[in-house]
């Protein structure tokens, strides 16, 4: 934590943008660290949250738009021979494109929350032809949700950000999943109120015509 705080120190908020838009890109760099540093510095008056959301948001969108278009202008067989030297391997690409086989494009969304996801997920959507309508809508969104949270660890929790970190890595995954399974629930039950409705005068009718008062 204390070269994070050197860093910002020297450079301010432009550790954010350029480290963030860095990791972004697969290279290595704390950004879940960084941002929640960067929160806690708030309460120590260095920093305002504002400058903070919107650098971190604009590094780690920039970044991941870059690398959407490298996979898309460079393709498969430019990665296959010279992926190493941008960190993504064979078995690191084949791994991300099988989670777009089972997820699909709404793997984007959720890929900043999971770590040795996010930094490959921009190259695989281009290559993969994933619309850029699509892949912009996703990836924006899930950038902004996952600066927020990590934005905010630092601020509400302060000294004990490695703690909160370690724990939002190993469940965060499982919390989104079942947010966005909440959500296409409650999004097909809107959808189809109606039939909803009658299936369920149905059954109440089917049970009071079974019941034991109407034998009598």
């Amino acid at each position: 934590m204390e070269w994070i705080s050197t860093l910002f120190g020297q450079y301010g908020y432009f550790v954010l943008f350029f480290g963030l838009f860095a990791e972004s890109l697969a290279l290595p760099f704390p950004g879940e660290l960084a941002m929640a540093v960067s929160g806690h510095m708030t309460n120590l008056g260095s920093f305002q949250i504002p400058y903070i959301v919107a650098l971190s948001y604009l590094g780690a969108i920039a970044g991941t738009t870059v690398t959407y278009y490298l996979g898309y202008r460079l393709g498969t067989p430019f990665f296959e021979k010279y992926g190493k030297y941008f960190f993504m391997t064979r078995d690191r690409r084949l791994k991300v494109t099988r989670w777009f086989d089972q997820y699909g494009d709404k793997l984007i969304l959720i890929s900043y929350f999971i770590p040795g996801l996010r930094h490959f997920t921009g190259y695989v959507s281009g290559m993969l032809r994933v619309r850029l309508r699509t892949f912009l809508i996703y990836n924006y969104i899930g950038g902004l949700l996952w600066v927020l949270t990590y934005v905010t660890v630092g601020v509400v929790f302060g000294q004990k950000i490695e703690q909160w970190l370690h724990l939002i890595s190993r469940y965060s995954v499982a919390a989104i999943v079942i947010a966005l399974l909440g959500l296409a629930i409650g999004y097909a039950i809107k959808q189809n109120k109606a039939a909803l409705a009658a299936w369920l005068r149905t059954m109440i009718r089917g049970t009071r015509k079974g019941s034991p008062e109407n034998d009598r």
